[in-house]
């Protein structure tokens, strides 16, 4: 079932999410729904508060770039309960980010390079790692869903003000899209 995806002003995207425990209910179902969500909105990641639910769950589908990016052929990944353990703040790159909450808004957004996670599969294993590259940014752009955060919140000053009224166009949802979503009233 495709959800509506939560834009920018709903509370539960600054909401920090939850851990979960293996007898969440319809974990197993919720999942594959934010994959045909993620798969019908064409997005590459999706956190569980960008569905409405303060959990920590995130869906990563790297697939759909492995025509440019050959090392993410077949990447499709569950992340429970993900957490950052540490950023590798030696090499930061900028490079510009939108997000399926924020339709219509791309800016570029400066992050480490390299981070350490640690998070569950969907079998409740746990696995901790170094992750570099393109998915150590999108990475740290999906969990900070889990933390409240959207990638708006990285800019400067000048940039934030820059794009106010395009924020205040997508509260009062004034702005289009292709995909489902669920906007404050």
């Amino acid at each position: 079932m495709i959800l509506p995806i939560y834009t920018f002003g709903q509370p539960v995207l600054r909401q920090v999410a939850e851990d979960i425990t293996p007898d969440y209910p319809d974990l197993k179902e919720l999942v594959a729904n934010m994959y045909e969500t993620l798969d019908a909105s064409e997005g590459i990641g999706l956190a569980a508060p960008q569905v409405g639910l303060p959990i920590r769950v995130v869906v990563i589908n790297l697939d759909l770039l492995s025509d440019d990016l050959p090392e993410y052929k077949g990447y499709v990944h569950t992340f429970i309960n993900p957490h950052i353990l540490e950023y590798d703040n030696a090499k930061m790159e900028s490079m510009e980010e939108g997000c399926l909450s924020l339709p219509g808004i791309h800016e570029p957004v400066r992050r480490p390079t390299r981070i350490r996670v640690s998070y569950m599969d969907e079998d409740f294993q746990p696995h901790e790692e170094w992750v570099e590259g393109y998915l150590a940014r999108v990475m740290q752009h999906e969990f900070d869903h889990l933390e409240g955060k959207m990638f708006i919140d990285r800019l400067a000053m000048l940039r934030k003000q820059m794009i106010r009224g395009k924020l205040s166009d997508l509260q009062r949802g004034k702005f289009r899209c292709d995909y489902k979503v669920k906007v404050k009233r």
